[in-house]
């Protein structure tokens, strides 16, 4: 059923959506552990109020396939090696959990049997309902394909009541806030707008997908201690996507 524009749905069953970005702190590149520890640890506080979680992790702190495609390499090799960083981030991601006793499994899109099991729907609700945090690395396993759609899926193949997005920033401004000081930050906006708009917080696809599904949307910034926590709770900064209701 779509949702009020007043409120964060309430929720059992989530995907949250690292940016790859989100794991490098400080840096410009690579991975920050304290980051990741500080982001498992978030995860654990939302798993411990009886939430079943699963996740997309990004890969643009490694690799980018369109930015390699925009310097000449094939689009398509591009895009499997940005699949690939998304498998290194997944793994750092599950020790950190598991670092934290919470129980993880890594589902890959691309067989890679001997680090990870295949991706398999019913055995991924299966790991969440027996209390296990599901990471969903490479994505969809094709190229051309971002790890927002993989998102979008995922979250509608699991039957989510809500897909996370966590990023740099505390929701979807009209532009980049960080370049841009007159950005405006909206507080709620609907899938059309996004569309119409030309945000970029998800690409067409992705969002296309959650409003055929009604899948609500929530954009935060991650990179804030306990604020996977907070926006659960309805409390902090957020955008909220979702279909308004009359």
């Amino acid at each position: 059923m779509p949702v009020s524009v007043s409120e964060i749905p309430i929720c059992k069953r989530i995907l949250l959506k690292v940016s790859g970005e989100a794991l490098m702190g400080e840096g410009s590149f690579g991975v920050d552990q304290q980051t990741i520890e500080r982001i498992a640890g978030d995860i654990c506080e939302v798993t411990h109020e009886g939430n079943q979680i699963c996740l997309v992790v990004g890969g643009g702190n490694i690799f980018r396939g369109l930015a390699a495609a925009a310097k000449g390499m094939d689009r398509t090799q591009g895009d499997y090696a940005g699949m690939i960083a998304t498998v290194i981030n997944a793994l750092l991601l599950q020790n950190a959990l598991e670092r934290q006793n919470i129980p993880t499994r890594v589902m890959s899109a691309i067989p890679m049997s001997s680090i990870a099991e295949p991706y398999i729907r019913r055995r991924a609700v299966r790991h969440m309902e027996k209390g296990r945090v599901v990471i969903f690395a490479a994505g969809t396993g094709n190229p051309f394909f971002t790890t927002d759609t993989a998102a979008a899926l995922r979250a509608v193949e699991m039957d989510c009541d809500i897909l996370l997005k966590g990023t740099q920033v505390d929701g979807v401004y009209s532009a980049d806030p960080r370049k841009d000081k007159s950005a405006t930050r909206y507080d709620t906006l609907t899938y059309t707008d996004v569309l119409t708009k030309g945000l970029n917080v998800m690409d067409a696809a992705a969002i296309s997908l959650a409003r055929e599904n009604r899948l609500p949307v929530v954009v935060f910034n991650i990179g804030e201690k306990g604020s996977f926590r907070r926006v659960m709770r309805g409390e902090g900064r957020y955008t909220r996507i979702v279909e308004v209701t009359s």
